[in-house]
């Protein structure tokens, strides 16, 4: 680790010394690179130089206190020499951390799709709840949120809606929230009070670049269609409603939201190369098993990862077997306490890993 970590050092010194370089500076593409490599490098060096300058105090401390002479500072060495060690070790565990190698789509932005599973209106209406939850969540981290497509019912819940969250870090916070979300609660229509169990599914998929997925438009049917809303009623007079068909793969994605036809079929051109992207990915993962071992469920949304039980006023996480009796704080976006559990356990989970 240390030889890797002598490396790294010595790469950032390099990088620090190009983008000062006026040669790279001219050079707008080459720039952003290094300053992007200087950004991932600096914490993971900051927190080497911290570990490097404990081990130097520790060496010095010993020596002193073999030395002997100095008898009146021995305590004060002493405490000294006991919190440096303890540095070193604190060090040396976030440094394995650090070196955890990344996941490539962390610091993309998402697109998010909730849709109602089983339970009909009950299952639209937490879906709608869900949606609440994750633009609350995303308002107090200051991300933008456009929503690219929806279907609403006429009682207020959404068959599904897919929207975008635009900020730093976006994946690398909600990409544990793939996966069947179970609510239990007594439904407003139900006059018996009988707790009924709904699910909704949600998908987080990484916003990818066109260059990043080549879609061949030869593979793509494009139809237009009027736009409706709930009800059926007309919402729109004109074919401004897009659905584009990926040929090859099957996937089919439409937008309606906007007037305009041309901003639906860019919205629906985004939500498809996500999917594509996702769905290639998925394939990707699925031919390398030890890392599908690594990971705390991320992505199959088949999994039932986790249950919101109104009565109890609790949310469990299947994955982490974790409670919590702060449902309404949760559904008001309060979500850092379960989205840390959930990253400190797929941390813990690929050091293991990376150490067998």
């Amino acid at each position: 680790m240390f030889d890797k970590l002598e490396a790294l050092e010595e790469r950032f010194l390099l990088v620090s010394e190009k983008i000062s370089d006026p040669a790279i500076i001219a050079d707008q593409d080459a720039w952003r690179g290094y300053c992007k490599e200087h950004s991932d490098l600096s914490p993971i060096i900051d927190k080497y130089r911290q570990y490097k300058a404990s081990k130097k105090i520790i060496e010095d401390d010993k020596a002193m206190l073999a030395d002997g002479q100095d008898k009146e500072l021995e305590e004060l060495i002493r405490e000294e020499l006991s919190e440096a060690e303890k540095t070193v070790s604190e060090t040396a565990e976030e440094l394995k951390i650090l070196l955890l190698p990344k996941d490539p789509n962390d610091e993309k932005n998402v697109i998010m799709e909730i849709r109602g599973g089983t339970g009909g209106d009950e299952a639209a209406l937490f879906a709608a709840d869900l949606f609440r939850m994750y633009s609350m969540y995303a308002e107090e981290k200051r991300w933008k949120i456009d929503i690219l497509s929806s279907n609403a019912t006429d009682i207020g819940g959404f068959k599904e809606i897919s929207f975008s969250i635009e900020g730093q870090g976006a994946y690398s916070r909600l990409k544990f929230e793939s996966g069947v979300h179970r609510v239990q609660r007594v439904p407003s229509t139900e006059s018996g009070g009988r707790i009924h169990t709904s699910a909704v599914t949600v998908a987080v998929l990484p916003e990818v670049e066109e260059v990043e997925v080549d879609i061949n438009p030869n593979d793509l049917r494009i139809d237009v269609f009027r736009a409706g809303g709930p009800g059926g009623q007309c919402v729109n007079t004109t074919d401004s409603a897009v659905r584009i068909t990926h040929i090859p793969t099957g996937i089919v994605v439409s937008c309606q939201d906007e007037k305009s036809q041309h901003k639906n079929k860019d919205k629906a051109m985004k939500i498809l190369r996500s999917r594509i992207y996702d769905a290639m990915e998925a394939a990707r993962q699925k031919e390398i098993a030890d890392e599908r071992k690594s990971q705390v469920g991320s992505g199959d949304r088949s999994e039932r990862i986790r249950t919101y039980n109104f009565p109890q006023g609790r949310v469990t996480d299947h994955r982490i077997n974790l409670t919590l009796y702060r449902l309404e704080q949760i559904l008001d976006g309060d979500l850092d306490e379960i989205i840390d559990a959930l990253v400190t356990a797929d941390q813990a989970a690929k050091l293991a890993g990376a150490e067998n």
